[in-house]
C-alpha cells in the first residue's frame, strides 16, 4: 500500500520523541533502503526515495540542527518534492568518491550527467526528469555530486514495472560515465509499492 505523498506538519514529532525511538527507527528505515538501491558503475548509486525515507530525513536535519518550529517549513520545502507522488519514481543519485582530488577531477567531466539517467523495461524507456529545484550542473560544466532524478510513468508502464519478472534496467548514459545495471528483483517489488492503486 504507497504511504501519502506529502509529509505535513502533524506528522512532525517533537525534538524529544523523536528521540525517543530514533535508534529503533534507524533500524527501521536500514531495512526499508536495503531495498530501494541500485549501485550504477564503480561510483554511482541510486537511492529511491519514498515517504518513510523523507520522513527520516526530515527528522534527522531537525535532530541535528536544531532549528526548531522555525526550520520545519524549509524541511518541508525541500524534501516533499522527492516523495513519489503514485506515478512516478524519484531517485537521490551519489557519486560516491572518497578522495576528494579524484572526486573533483570525474564531477568536472560529468556536465550533464542528470539529463542522462534511464529506467528501461518491457521494451519501455523512461527517461529521468532532474529536479528542479537549481542547477545540478555549474556553468563551467561541474556536476554535483549528488542529483535529484523523478521518473515519470504512465499506468500501463506502472502495470509493466510491477508484472513479475520483470526485468529494469538503470543506467546512466553520459559520455563520460556509461554504466547500467540490473535492478535486483527485490528492489522492483518494493519500488512497485510507490505507485497508487
Amino acid at each position: 500500500m504507497p504511504r501519502p505523498f506529502e509529509i505535513t506538519n502533524a506528522d512532525i514529532l517533537s525534538i524529544e520523541a523523536f528521540s525517543a525511538i530514533r535508534a529503533e527507527k534507524r533500524q527501521e528505515i536500514k531495512e526499508i533502503k536495503r531495498n530501494r538501491r541500485v549501485a550504477v558503475g564503480p561510483f554511482a548509486t541510486f537511492y529511491f526515495e519514498n515517504y518513510d525515507t523523507m520522513w527520516w530525513q526530515i527528522h534527522e536535519m531537525l535532530f541535528i540542527e536544531r532549528g526548531g518550529e522555525a526550520q520545519i517549513p524549509d524541511e518541508l520545502r525541500a524534501y516533499n518534492p522527492l516523495i513519489p507522488k503514485g506515478r512516478e519514481l524519484v531517485a537521490t543519485v551519489m557519486f560516491e568518491i572518497p578522495d576528494a582530488a579524484r572526486r573533483t577531477a570525474e564531477l568536472a567531466r560529468l556536465g550533464g550527467v542528470e539529463e542522462t539517467m534511464t529506467l528501461r523495461f518491457a521494451g519501455e524507456t523512461i527517461k529521468g526528469v532532474p529536479e528542479a529545484d537549481v542547477d545540478r550542473t555549474t556553468a563551467a560544466g561541474k556536476a554535483s555530486s549528488v542529483q535529484f532524478v523523478h521518473f515519470p510513468f504512465t499506468d500501463a508502464r506502472a502495470e509493466r514495472f510491477r508484472a513479475p519478472g520483470t526485468e529494469v534496467v538503470v543506467g546512466i548514459g553520459h559520455p563520460g560515465y556509461g554504466h547500467l545495471a540490473v535492478m535486483p528483483a527485490a528492489v522492483r517489488v518494493a519500488l512497485g509499492n510507490d505507485f497508487a492503486a
